[in-house]
């Protein structure tokens, strides 16, 4: 048996576990799991540790990925993995692009906090939404596919998933605005008067519309994964923040790309859309019309502002919890909650 330090050698400290535990656990749950198991931890998130498994198995070597709430004081309602595997398992049915889940495990015992395991899957996540090193032709259909995975995932009927109760049905966007302004006040760290304007004004403009699907509630280019070669998309991951809700705060989050400067979250600050093969937002906001059967959008203003709210709050739990020290990316972190709360209001009052 491997020592902690060469078993976990790629996992920050923090996020680090005794894995002797967890490869029994999975020994007896996993029929042929392999021994030898390493443990390293995979980029690219800042909420939910993901690790990558290895073992070595008796026809090669296996891997799996294991998704598990961070450690320390976290948020009320945040990080619920149970939620995520739940999901993920009942979506596969209907046929929507996700992991293969294995088990999930609520035994504090076996890593320090419950999780989940699924298979590993080979394809490519684009961290860079301008796509360099893609050609024209290329970017187009990734972005055509990626608006058409969203397509799929509103098209399925909650209900006929399983999961009529995966959320309150009714009332998305009211609840939503008090659930993220609660979460802001949880996580809030200086006065910014750009928050304070939305808190007061998004629930007096809540559209009459209230449509109910199954929201992911962080869908972006980041957060799915594309097959090796061809640009299809494979997998929709990251599923923390879903739950029954409305199909425009999906879109209208995803279409943050043309609004957004920065680039770890994806912008497309320097693209020449006439040429690149990045669709305008207005076309991809029109090819999603056309594939679920809608003529237009009203109150997109409203949508995209509620949506880049939502980011704000985000992203100062994610900077309250850098303060703590407690976070799954090692490195220094600014409050950007600022910016982005006046891009929404900014978009809100726009005419």
């Amino acid at each position: 048996m491997m020592d902690l330090d060469e078993a976990m050698a790629d996992v920050m400290p923090a996020h680090r576990f005794d894995p002797a535990p967890l490869e029994a656990y999975l020994r007896r749950h996993i029929a042929g799991f392999g021994r030898n198991m390493r443990v390293s931890q995979i980029q690219g998130g800042v909420s939910n540790p993901t690790l990558l498994l290895s073992a070595e198995g008796k026809d090669g070597l296996q891997r799996y990925v294991v998704r598990k709430k961070p450690p320390g004081a976290l948020l009320p309602s945040a990080h619920r993995i149970d939620r995520e595997y739940r999901v993920m398992t009942a979506l596969a049915a209907q046929g929507v692009p996700v992991p293969h889940m294995r088990l999930y495990c609520d035994d504090a015992s076996v890593v320090g906090t419950e999780f989940f395991l699924m298979d590993y899957l080979e394809g490519r996540v684009f961290r860079d939404a301008r796509l360099p090193g893609q050609l024209p032709q290329e970017r187009s259909a990734i972005y055509d596919s990626l608006n058409e995975t969203l397509a799929q995932l509103h098209s399925v009927d909650p209900e006929a998933a399983g999961l009529g109760d995966y959320g309150p049905k009714g009332n998305y966007f009211e609840r939503q605005i008090a659930r993220w302004t609660k979460q802001y006040r949880a996580a809030e760290t200086e006065h910014l008067p750009a928050m304070e304007e939305l808190i007061r004004r998004l629930p007096e403009a809540v559209p009459p519309d209230d449509q109910v699907g199954i929201a992911h509630g962080d869908y972006r280019l980041e957060n799915v994964m594309f097959h090796p070669t061809e640009p299809r998309v494979i997998a929709i991951l990251d599923w923390e923040l879903s739950t029954l809700g409305h199909p425009m705060a999906d879109l209208a989050y995803n279409c943050f790309m043309w609004h957004s400067h920065d680039a770890t979250w994806g912008t497309f600050d320097g693209i020449d859309f006439a040429t690149s093969g990045i669709p305008t937002e207005d076309d991809y906001v029109a090819a999603y019309c056309r594939r679920t059967g809608r003529d237009s959008i009203s109150h997109w203003n409203f949508y995209m502002a509620f949506g880049i709210f939502r980011l704000a709050s985000i992203g100062q739990g994610v900077y309250k919890r850098a303060l703590l020290g407690n976070m799954a990316m090692d490195r220094q972190m600014e409050n950007g909650t600022a910016t982005i709360a006046q891009q929404a209001l900014d978009i809100f009052q726009r005419v």
